[in-house]
């Protein structure tokens, strides 16, 4: 069965952004199918819109499939893994600048506030994401503008990451953070 790594861009962002082309290129020369979906209104992401469009990407997922998301595309990775069937298990995940707590440094604008209050406001059971989970990977900033710290804890205690926190990446994005590879989500996913 072909190994499959899915990647999932976040809030305000395409597949070519950033790191997302090298690691499509890298995982393909290591025998992987990759996908990396244009997610729905990526200005002004909903769970109702971005979850079904991930789906329908991935298909049917099973222990030989992948996944790798930035940003709000580990909120959509962690709630498209919730909705699975019980019983159904995906081979692992890498969560870059991943939150589940909350996000500082937000514009003070009604839309920020919207998308905020939108993906923080509906629930999301981390305990069914673990049981279709069996690895994980968290990585971090540590001087990231939007994703502080503690949001590691989740990841941590209740998905049971590993996490590794790296010193002045910024948010890992493409031309903010001058971020187009990093060699470390290669080396995880290989690792699975």
């Amino acid at each position: 069965m072909e190994k499959r790594a899915i990647i999932v861009h976040g809030w305000d962002n395409t597949p070519e952004d950033g790191w997302f082309p090298w690691l499509k290129t890298e995982l393909e020369q290591h025998g992987f199918e990759v996908i990396v979906p244009q997610l729905p209104d990526a200005a002004v992401p909903r769970i109702e819109k971005w979850v079904p469009a991930l789906a329908q990407a991935v298909g049917v997922a099973d222990e030989q499939t992948y996944f790798i998301g930035h940003s709000m595309g580990c909120q959509a990775i962690a709630r498209y893994l919730e909705g699975l069937p019980e019983g159904q298990k995906v081979g692992g995940a890498v969560f870059v600048a991943g939150f589940f707590k909350h996000l500082t440094g937000l514009n003070n604008n009604l839309d920020e506030r919207r998308v905020n209050d939108h993906w923080f406001g509906t629930t999301l059971d981390l305990g069914k994401v673990r049981a279709h989970l069996p690895k994980s990977v968290a990585i971090f900033s540590d001087d990231d503008p939007w994703v502080p710290l503690d949001n590691q804890d989740d990841f941590r205690d209740t998905l049971g990451s590993e996490i590794i926190i790296q010193h002045g990446k910024g948010h890992f994005s493409g031309q903010r953070d001058k971020t187009f590879q990093i060699p470390i989500v290669l080396e995880k996913v290989l690792s699975f």
